[in-house]
């Protein structure tokens, strides 16, 4: 069996559940074992997070670096989650993401 990718900070997720179904984010804290907060840059901002469950995300291989000092320090600007997921191939502003 695969190695299971851990929720964590910064990590790239795809929601597998609710109106968001397919959009790619990036975790930007993690609160407990079931929820994570999570933005993308467009849809949700920084300043207003979507709590989701994990159990509806699916992790992706790649990790955004520096996410919870750049939020820390207010460094982190939307722009940057979306440069990265773009980077990463994970289109925000199509319904569905590329696996990868």
């Amino acid at each position: 069996m695969m190695e299971r990718l851990p929720f964590e900070i910064g990590r790239a997720v795809q929601s597998r559940q609710g109106r968001d179904a397919g959009r790619c984010f990036v975790i930007l804290q993690v609160v407990d074992e079931q929820f994570v907060m999570m933005a993308d840059g467009l849809t949700r901002k920084l300043d207003h997070p979507k709590k989701k469950k994990v159990k509806h995300l699916h992790p992706k291989p790649c990790k955004m670096e520096g996410v919870a000092e750049g939020i820390a320090s207010r460094q982190l600007l939307d722009s940057d989650l979306r440069k990265f997921l773009k980077a990463n191939g994970l289109e925000i502003d199509q319904p569905l993401c590329k696996e990868g």
